[in-house]
């Protein structure tokens, strides 16, 4: 009898843990699925759509590439002390 009380309580255990367990999954996602709206928003309040993000990404740094080397061509050459050759 003890052993099937304490399996009684092993299991009630076992349980409230799961329970636990989903409640804080539920709260997780409840708080991505916001964030996931959030950044949805953003995205098109800049123009983007989701599908094209990469594509963005892309434009972008191929913008900030060009905008590096413009910068790099407007210093005089005697500041460069890196060792590029322009």
């Amino acid at each position: 009898m003890q052993q099937l009380e304490q399996r009684i309580k092993e299991i009630k255990t076992k349980l409230d843990e799961a329970k636990n367990l989903r409640y804080k999954a539920e709260v997780r996602l409840e708080d991505l699925e916001r964030q996931e709206k959030e950044i949805l928003a953003e995205l098109k309040e800049l123009g983007v759509e989701p599908e094209q993000l990469d594509e963005e990404i892309t434009k972008l740094e191929r913008e900030i590439e060009q905008g590096l080397q413009d910068a790099w061509a407007l210093l005089p050459r005697e500041l460069i002390h890196d060792g590029r050759s322009e």
